[in-house]
């Protein structure tokens, strides 16, 4: 990988540092970025400011990387957030729109930014992070599960337009991740006392869940892969967790998976509590 230079936002933490940090080790001449300017921390990758929610910035940090640098082989969408545990009723159209415009709008923003220049240097990798959610959404978690299947759609219609210009696209599919995510999560800005019980309910079960998640370095490792792969796949999933849920996807039939879902999730228990008045 001597010689070849990778752009990964959101890698200040998380998904995206430990990324950076396996990318580099095998060889890349790695940029993190963050919205916040670089810290003192030590890392084997340089930082760069990046907002990837202005396309103003978006233009300057990969403009800087192609000045110092002169290409640009590889893109890591990375950056993202996501809302706590609430109903899809919760969160106004600001929110929405809010959430949007940094999980698939911001990677549109990059892809838009790097891809004139990998076409003219003759090829280039761009590797979205997307999420389990992506195919098998979470109740309680609809905009963000909507954000994640948007990239899912567009990065298998960018795949085929751009792979007979040596431009491939992937999409990693992790499931629980144990990183700083979910401390981060915004709030639903509309909250309603009828979802009280079920937020309280999924947090504590979300929280449960993340203590024995996977490190942020399995899903490090398959980016590696899928941006090294002769020739790569247009989904790699990340963990064990999140390989047997695809395959179940896949092959169990749907009322095994709805059923699967509620009890993981523990729905019918906090569904128990409702009035009878609301249950079909």
């Amino acid at each position: 990988m001597k010689n070849r230079t990778a752009l990964v936002t959101g890698a200040s933490s998380g998904i995206g540092e430990a990324t950076a940090i396996r990318l580099a080790a095998a060889g890349y001449k790695v940029y993190g970025t963050s919205r916040r300017a670089a810290s003192g921390a030590q890392r084997p990758f340089e930082m760069l400011p990046l907002d990837v929610t202005s396309e103003e910035s978006v233009e300057a940090a990969v403009k800087e990387v192609l000045r110092r640098e002169g290409r640009l082989d590889l893109l890591v969408n990375n950056a993202g957030f996501g809302v706590a545990p609430a109903g899809a009723e919760e969160s106004s159209l600001d929110q929405a729109r809010a959430i949007f415009d940094t999980n698939f709008f911001g990677l549109v923003r990059m892809t838009r930014a790097v891809v004139p220049h990998m076409r003219r240097q003759g090829g280039g990798r761009i590797i979205n992070i997307g999420s389990v959610l992506g195919f098998l959404p979470m109740p309680y978690g609809a905009l963000y599960a909507a954000t994640k299947h948007a990239v899912e759609g567009y990065s298998e219609s960018l795949d085929h337009e751009l792979r007979t210009r040596g431009i491939r696209v992937s999409v990693i599919e992790p499931a629980y991740t144990k990183t700083g995510f979910d401390a981060n999560f915004l709030e639903a800005d509309a909250k309603l006392d009828e979802y009280r019980d079920v937020r309280a309910a999924l947090t504590a079960t979300m929280k449960a869940v993340m203590a024995s998640a996977d490190a942020p370095a399995v899903v490090a490792e398959v980016v590696l892969k899928a941006a090294s792969a002769a020739r790569p796949k247009l989904r790699y999933t990340a963990g064990g967790l999140a390989n047997r849920l695809r395959l179940l996807r896949r092959f169990a039939p749907a009322h095994l998976m709805d059923a699967g879902i509620r009890k993981d999730l523990r729905l019918d228990v906090v569904d128990a509590t409702i009035s009878p008045s609301f249950q079909k």
